[in-house]
């Protein structure tokens, strides 16, 4: 199946700017064109433009990613090196996630301090209001 570069950037997500970025600079290589010139993207494209969302939400830098597309063009030869590079971001990943849950230990904190507040308030209020 072929999708236009609209029809792509809806099932990417993707701006239509960031694939035309993303081919310019290496990322989407060999991107095909119709008979008038127009970039046709193929159901491989967008299986590649996951991976690249994956890699982008979980914080991989271009330069990175980068290297990851030129190792994939590579072939069988670069599979232990792209492994490698794919283990130290998924490092990064965990330890991410790790201060995140920190962080998430500090916010559920201040919910159940402000939960406290209000129950404590909540009773006086009822007080007043002749309850």
């Amino acid at each position: 199946m072929s999708y236009s570069p609209a029809e792509t950037a809806e099932k990417s997500g993707f701006s239509i700017d960031t694939l035309r970025y993303y081919e310019k600079i290496g990322l989407l290589a060999d991107i095909a064109r119709n008979s008038s010139g127009r970039r046709v993207f193929s159901d491989d494209d967008l299986v590649w433009l996951r991976m690249l969302r994956c890699l982008r939400e979980t914080g991989m830098p271009i330069a990175e990613m980068l290297r990851y597309s030129e190792l994939a063009r590579g072939g069988d030869g670069t599979v232990q090196e792209r492994l490698e590079l794919l283990r130290d971001h998924d490092r990064r990943v965990e330890e991410q996630i790790a201060r995140l849950r920190e962080q998430q230990e500090q916010i559920h904190w201040k919910i159940g301090f402000y939960q406290g507040a209000l129950c404590e308030a909540a009773p006086a209020e009822a007080v007043h209001a002749g309850a």
